[in-house]
């Protein structure tokens, strides 16, 4: 449990420095540049997801039930995850999807973390979805008291909804049929 723990911070520490201290940020990106910036950013994010994934796999091996869900949720949990993909790719194919909802990705990381507290009840599970909810809350109340990089991406266009809903809904498919067994160790449809 400490090595996701160990993994959560550092992720979150990289990518919290923002919202906690945006002007430090800024001094760092002046003086070291950008790029270097981004490198140091990146490779401690990787650390962090790494461990997160290392931690979160030793955890289930010696899992703490908290609560067990009811089977319906289940089913709540999976529709609500059907908006997640294309929420993700509205990010980066901005169109009226991401100015409806200001910030897709993090919309996409709150449902994502909270459909998975709905149908999970272990220790790990709570620690890893609880996380990714709080900071997706915390980091969005704060962009109100900040100004907001651009993010790379295409130009915005009437088409990136077709095109976010059609690759999102693909991605969803994808992850539910196979994906997510593939990659998670957890198949969605046994």
């Amino acid at each position: 449990m400490l090595t996701l723990i160990a993994g959560l911070l550092l992720f979150f520490a990289a990518h919290s420095v923002s919202i906690v201290n945006e002007s430090w940020r800024d001094r760092m990106v002046a003086q070291i540049g950008e790029k270097a910036w981004m490198g140091v950013y990146s490779l401690i994010s990787i650390a962090g997801f790494v461990l997160i994934v290392w931690g979160y796999g030793l955890a289930r091996m010696e899992p703490v039930l908290i609560y067990v869900p009811p089977d319906w949720l289940r089913h709540l949990a999976m529709l609500l995850l059907v908006f997640v993909f294309p929420l993700l790719v509205a990010t980066y194919f901005p169109g009226r999807i991401s100015h409806a909802v200001k910030h897709p990705m993090l919309v996409a990381t709150k449902v994502w973390a909270f459909s998975h507290l709905l149908m999970n009840g272990m220790l790990h599970d709570l620690l890893l979805f609880g996380a990714f909810l709080a900071w997706a809350v915390i980091d969005r109340i704060s962009m109100k008291k900040r100004e907001q990089r651009p993010l790379p991406g295409a130009p915005a266009s009437g088409m990136n909804d077709v095109i976010a809903v059609v690759a999102g809904l693909g991605l969803y498919a994808a992850f539910v049929f196979k994906l997510h067994g593939w990659l998670i160790g957890v198949p969605v449809i046994p």
